[in-house]
């Protein structure tokens, strides 16, 4: 005996039958393809193989490994700190609540990165890191397009400007004028002949047509342009002012010095520095206190934007000696 169809179900077939005669189908032949169809798995959803196979070290050092699968996992997070940034770029709303929990987001996320990076720090045997970076060049993680979209999507190009030369730029140049004068290049150019890296050239011809079309995308609408369209109210909501300044040290001091900490422990000698893998030269391009690169530079004092991670860089110098 055929047991009655309870009412809630003959509810969602319902709604089933009139979701999908808007779609130009009829509920029969979608409920055949779920009678066939196999039952979803873990691996499958997340493509566990697939992801396991994408470490391929290049040497037969055992920590190489270490090495590709936390900077695959910092990519990862990237992508998610992106997704998030792209929701208040495109939000109409106007309001504190949302802005202020996507940035809490994406402050977890970094929080995650910078909490984990003494796998990089600590977690790698020094002697074997020294060998099997030769065999990387001129790869370095200074090629990460991901993070220099999360400046890009962050705040106007005008604010990235090497420290040297901000002055030249406000919001209105031209983009391509100030593209060419990003901090972040001379830390991959010759002092003193002026030459870009190999590392710089590649990234560049790879990278410089996507991150120079997301620019023009969002020339007025990044997080800044976001926050400062705000309503008074919701702009001055301390929630949101206290999230994005934690954003802004998150990015600007905290993550560069993780690297710092990283780059002290393998690349330092009493007789000078090695070079970072790539060419970049770590002691002038890494300190925040050099870059003073600021998001949203008008929730720091003058005060605060002058001594712009000064004190953290004192304490990660004098904990590593």
């Amino acid at each position: 005996m055929n047991e009655p169809i309870q009412p809630e179900i003959a509810e969602k077939i319902k709604q089933l039958e009139k979701k999908f005669r808007n779609s130009g189908q009829d509920l029969g032949s979608y409920l055949d393809g779920l009678l066939h169809d196999k039952y979803l798995t873990y691996w499958d959803y997340i493509h566990l193989d697939t992801l396991l196979s994408l470490q391929i070290p290049r040497t037969h050092f055992p920590d190489e490994e270490i090495f590709i699968t936390y900077h695959q996992i910092t990519e990862l997070y990237f992508k998610l700190i992106i997704h998030e940034l792209k929701q208040i770029i495109d939000d109409k709303l106007q309001i504190a609540e949302f802005f202020t929990a996507k940035i809490e987001r994406v402050n977890r996320y970094f929080r995650v990165l910078i909490n984990s990076f003494d796998v990089m720090i600590k977690g790698m045997d020094k002697e074997q890191f020294l060998k099997y970076r030769m065999s990387l060049l001129p790869a370095s993680g200074f090629q990460s397009v991901q993070f220099r979209l999360i400046e890009i999507y962050s705040t106007p190009l005008a604010h990235l400007v090497n420290t040297n030369e901000r002055d030249r730029f406000t919001e209105k140049a031209p983009l391509e004028e100030v593209f060419e004068y990003l901090y972040w290049k001379s830390g991959a150019t010759d002092q003193h002949t002026g030459e870009k890296t190999l590392t710089l050239k590649q990234f560049e011809y790879r990278y410089t047509p996507r991150m120079m079309r997301i620019a023009h995308q969002v020339k007025e609408s990044t997080i800044f342009h976001k926050y400062q369209e705000l309503p008074e109210k919701e702009r001055n909501n301390a929630h949101l002012i206290k999230a994005l300044r934690t954003f802004d040290v998150n990015v600007n001091i905290n993550w560069l010095l993780m690297h710092m900490g990283a780059a002290y422990r393998y690349l330092n000698r009493e007789k000078g520095a090695v070079l970072a893998t790539g060419g970049t030269n770590w002691k002038s391009f890494l300190p925040p206190s050099f870059q003073k690169i600021h998001f949203f530079p008008d929730l720091w004092s003058e005060e605060e934007k002058e001594n712009w991670g000064k004190q953290w860089v004192a304490h990660q110098f004098n904990t590593e000696k």
